[in-house]
């Protein structure tokens, strides 16, 4: 019967394992010995099946309670906690990232990111993303001399003025992945937010400085020209609430998590790990970015040059929500156009619940910005 506890197929094996037993030890060779099938007594089989079903409610009652626990606080593991998605202007369209060859010809940099960012829109894309550093090589020599004075805007910052051109004109919103800034006697790795009317809509300083030395394969130090920036970076754009971070800001999961918990549907990385990072982290890091948050992540790099002092390893990638990798390059110079999807947000925050399950009691994610703020 279904609704027996020990069906007539577990007592048969039973009632076998207790005859295997028996035989192994008779000591009358098996084929002299008799076949015996112990009775198993009725009240037997009844007091296994009430501690089974007390057991099997126990296990359901412990696990109800403890899912549904206070003790949980999911609402406290994010503090403040964690603003909801808000509804965009475009909740699905297509991004266009830019993988850009870079020479020490600053004119023709800027002219051929415009030609780029063109492609991409006539390509129908609604979003454009540049790479790390795209107007002046990288390198600690070079950051001074391209550097701009983004504020001043105009002929002191042509790169800017370019892409604020091109936005306003073509409509569309702009990540500028990143130049050299200069601000008074600072620098700064600087990637600046352009919407559909061509105005400065946001602008985030690298916050975490690349200084890495990994003897026999590459040292760089950033800190000995540039300034770590203060803030983090999220804005609303009309393709969606957007958290910006640049190359060694995407190994920080904690300004994601910030990000993510600001209500952002995309982080956006311009950036340019090397050969020796790059082969075993870049994919990584932004994958784990998009699926412990939930969110889109995309990524540009510059396209490698191997004869340049610093190379470049490429693979510009958009990864969605679930880990998987949606679009990537080579690294060769590309363009590639794929669609962000937001609905899809919501449906993977339903496969896995993550908000629900965070433990406040054991630990918790400060926004010190926003707790100050309160």
């Amino acid at each position: 019967m279904k609704s027996s506890l020990v069906s007539s197929k577990n007592l048969i094996r039973l009632q076998s394992a207790i005859s295997r037993s028996f035989l192994q030890h008779s000591s009358k060779p098996i084929s002299q010995t008799p076949f015996f099938i112990p009775i198993i007594p009725t009240n037997t089989i009844n007091l296994y099946n009430q501690r089974y079903q007390n057991l099997q409610f126990q296990i359901r009652s412990n696990s109800t309670s403890i899912m549904s626990s206070s003790a949980f606080k999911p609402e406290q593991a994010r503090l403040p906690p964690a603003l909801p998605l808000s509804s965009p202007p475009l909740t699905k369209f297509k991004i266009g990232i830019c993988q850009l060859a870079v020479t020490p010809d600053k004119e023709r940099n800027i002219q051929h990111a415009r030609e780029a960012i063109e492609e991409a829109a006539q390509k129908g894309a609604h979003l454009v993303v540049l790479p790390e550093i795209w107007n002046s090589p990288y390198s600690n020599d070079g950051f001074p001399v391209y550097a701009e004075d983004i504020d001043a805007g105009h002929d002191a910052s042509p790169s800017t003025a370019m892409l604020s051109e091109v936005s306003s004109r073509l409509k569309i919103t702009v990540v500028g992945g990143s130049i050299p800034e200069r601000c008074g006697d600072k620098l700064y790795n600087t990637c600046c937010v352009f919407g559909t009317d061509g105005k400065l809509k946001a602008k985030h300083r690298k916050i975490h400085l690349f200084d890495i030395d990994i003897p026999g394969k590459i040292t760089f130090m950033e800190s000995k020209t540039l300034t770590a920036g203060e803030t983090p970076t999220i804005v609303d754009t009309d393709v969606g609430r957007i958290g910006v971070g640049i190359c060694y800001d995407i190994r920080f999961q904690e300004l994601a998590m910030i990000y993510a918990s600001r209500g952002a549907h995309l982080l956006c990385y311009p950036g340019a790990f090397n050969m020796t990072t790059g082969p075993l982290h870049w994919e990584l890091l932004q994958r784990a970015r998009a699926v412990d948050n939930q969110l889109y992540v995309a990524t540009c790099s510059p396209a490698r040059d191997t004869g340049a002092g610093y190379v470049a390893w490429g693979h510009s990638t958009l990864v969605g929500p679930f880990g998987e990798v949606l679009a990537t390059t080579e690294h060769d110079e590309d363009i590639i156009i794929a669609e962000i999807d937001y609905s899809i947000l919501e449906q993977r925050r339903a496969n896995l619940p993550l908000a629900m399950q965070r433990r406040g009691d054991l630990y918790q994610l400060v926004d010190i910005r926003r707790v100050s703020a309160h």
